[in-house]
């Protein structure tokens, strides 16, 4: 169950068919963004050059679920075309569910993320040094019982989750506790446990009643327990490259609250809804599940609870992708932009889920930015009356008129008319602050750059412009 950062990639090229699913399907008008013709161009250009053989895919916007669709092949003999309501193995995504489901659990106060793990669980190495916190965000130097991209041979017989915690969890700790980061699935099978006995239920349990079924996800399966149905997608791999075979299926209790989770995209998009809204959990549990956690010596791991926590092209990011035998998986949210994009394929050890999400969210940033441009229109617009000497007050606040005196404009026009013609007018990261937006621009011209700051007020009055 990894984390598929820097996936290795299959150079095997297969044919693939598509099966489509499309919610809020309307034509789009001239010229705007399509996201349907988006995904379509995507994800089976990555199908074919990687030979995955299929892949799920569903896409959030403005904190609805604005597409669903599936491609290639589920199943390659017989044959079987893929369909947004098929299930797919989501792997290691299923960390977030395990770290929400301990943070209902503090909400309640039956526990807290700074509790030692020996005060839940006994006979660990270290145990009243590591916290349930460090266990969430790798931090807590456990070492990892399953860190291959293949399923070993003793996988194939049924285990549990103590007697993984016997052989890994029980060893010397591979670093002092919260001074290194190292993904470990060991800390989720511990966090599992400590769920099971604080809910006084079964994991699996407590997320039906307080997670699943409160967020409509009713596809959803426990692979740990049985492998997926014929319906489903069939998961494969392949020996070098080689044909796709099917993949062998993990004995029970090897996936546990590291990776047991199945569903279709569409139901892990309802989850990445739930995040955006913040619906499910407290506010201050969001915050706790979504902050990056920092080491001892104060860096930062970019890691929250179950998931990275990182900015991406100017844009808050929660990522994580999943692997389990025969499937990868990759999910990306938007929190502060109402995005989100799921990605499910059936054959591991492959980089296609990470590369269509990707793909997608940078066309959505980009059409975001897209959309900004009108403001960067009008910033050049200021600027280039600015150094006229003169300003449309219609477009400013009190204040900000107030500022622009006589003095001020005629300072504006000698110092910026002097530097010569804009060679390039260059927007920057927006972010906010004491309510408004804050907007960057750096302005090239002949003799030298300059930056404008710009405060934009919620109605869109410009309550600063200033030029740096």
């Amino acid at each position: 169950m990894k984390s598929r950062k820097g996936q290795r990639r299959s150079l095997v090229v297969s044919g693939f068919v598509i099966g489509v699913s499309v919610l809020a399907a309307q034509t789009p008008a001239p010229g705007a963004f399509d996201l349907r013709a988006t995904v379509d161009r995507i994800a089976p250009a990555v199908l074919q050059a990687t030979g995955v053989p299929s892949a799920s895919v569903a896409v959030v916007r403005d904190g609805k679920i604005a597409l669903a669709q599936a491609y290639g092949e589920a199943r390659l003999e017989p044959r079987l075309p893929a369909d947004p309501s098929m299930r797919y193995s989501i792997g290691s995504i299923s960390k977030q569910f395990t770290a929400a489901a301990i943070l209902l659990l503090q909400e309640q106060g039956r526990l807290t993320l700074d509790d030692k793990v020996g005060k839940y669980v006994s006979g660990l190495a270290r145990a009243n040094d590591v916290t349930i916190r460090q266990l969430l965000s790798h931090t807590s130097g456990y070492q990892d019982y399953w860190p291959q991209d293949y399923v070993m041979k003793g996988m194939l017989t049924p285990t549990t989750a103590q007697q993984i915690l016997d052989v890994w969890a029980k060893r010397a700790l591979d670093f002092e506790p919260g001074s290194k980061w190292q993904y470990s699935n060991t800390n989720y099978v511990v966090a599992g446990l400590i769920v099971d006995k604080v809910a006084g239920e079964p994991l699996w349990s407590f997320l039906g009643k307080r997670v699943f079924t409160p967020l409509g996800m009713a596809s959803v399966t426990n692979i740990d327990e049985r492998a997926l149905p014929p319906t489903d997608a069939t998961g494969y791999f392949r020996y070098a490259l080689g044909p796709l075979r099917p993949a062998p299926k993990e004995a029970p209790g090897w996936l546990f609250a590291a990776g047991e989770i199945a569903a279709t995209a569409g139901d892990v998009a309802k989850w990445d809804i739930s995040l955006i809204t913040q619906s499910l959990l407290k506010p201050a549990s969001y915050r706790e599940l979504e902050s990056a956690v920092r080491l001892t010596n104060g860096v930062s791991t970019q890691y929250g609870l179950g998931m990275y926590a990182q900015m991406a092209n100017g844009h808050r990011q929660l990522e994580h992708s999943g692997e389990v035998s025969g499937f990868t998986a990759e999910n990306i949210v938007l929190p502060d932009d109402g995005a989100a994009i799921v990605v499910l394929t059936n054959q591991d050890a492959a980089s296609a889920a990470g590369n269509i999400g990707r793909q997608i969210a940078l066309a959505l940033t980009d059409q975001m930015a897209t959309s900004d441009q009108s403001r960067a229109t009008v910033a050049r617009r200021i600027f280039e009356e600015l150094r006229a000497g003169r300003i449309d007050r219609s477009l400013f606040t009190d204040n900000c008129n107030a500022y622009f005196s006589e003095q001020a404009l005629k300072d504006y026009a000698s110092s910026l008319s002097a530097l010569g013609a804009i060679t390039a007018f260059t927007a920057g990261p927006t972010s906010l602050r004491g309510g408004m937006i804050h907007r960057s621009f750096t302005v090239r011209l002949a003799s030298r750059s300059v930056t404008i700051s710009i405060f934009e007020m919620p109605d869109g009055k410009i309550e600063q412009f200033l030029v740096i």
